[in-house]
């Protein structure tokens, strides 16, 4: 593995999730150690986390992910070229384990679902993407009501 590999899936990550404050964790792997990996994170406001030396505890939900991928598609069955399993691969992720799949770590809810409700309860007021003024205020919506795109700031 390379740093090159793990700036690649990082910046994929930050292009994709588009996230405002998320922690970066692993194990300690030179890739991660990297000045071009912690310069990114930096740049990109990402907290990166490490593992202690030895320590597989800290790391439990990474692991139980890569055993529930190893036990439900990888052992199952095998591709005929890197395409077919990469395509295998991001619908299992992305078509199954992360909108379905439920975990106890997450209150029974699947990926997706815990992350709509965390992101809910964060911003209820931009739940339905409308400009909202805070009640009792006497600030109007600067948007069009039939407008649900929220106003831009760049004024």
């Amino acid at each position: 593995m390379t740093a090159d590999l793990v700036l690649a899936a990082l910046n994929m990550a930050l292009h994709t999730r588009k996230p405002e404050s998320v922690i970066h964790h692993s194990d300690q792997g030179s890739q991660y150690t990297s000045i071009a990996f912690g310069s990114r994170c930096k740049e990109m406001g990402v907290r990166p986390s490490m593992g202690t030396v030895g320590d597989a505890y800290d790391n439990a939900m990474a692991e139980s992910f890569f055993a529930s991928l190893e036990c439900e598609l990888i052992n199952r069955r095998s591709w005929k070229s890197q395409a077919e399993a990469r395509t295998a691969l991001f619908t299992w992720i992305e078509g199954w384990y992360n909108p379905r799949r439920r975990h106890s770590g997450l209150n029974y809810l699947s990926p997706i679902n815990f992350e709509r409700k965390h992101v809910e309860q964060e911003n209820p007021a931009e739940e339905h993407g409308l400009p909202t003024a805070s009640v009792g205020s006497s600030q109007a919506p600067t948007a069009a009501v039939d407008n649900p795109a929220p106003a831009s700031s760049s004024a």
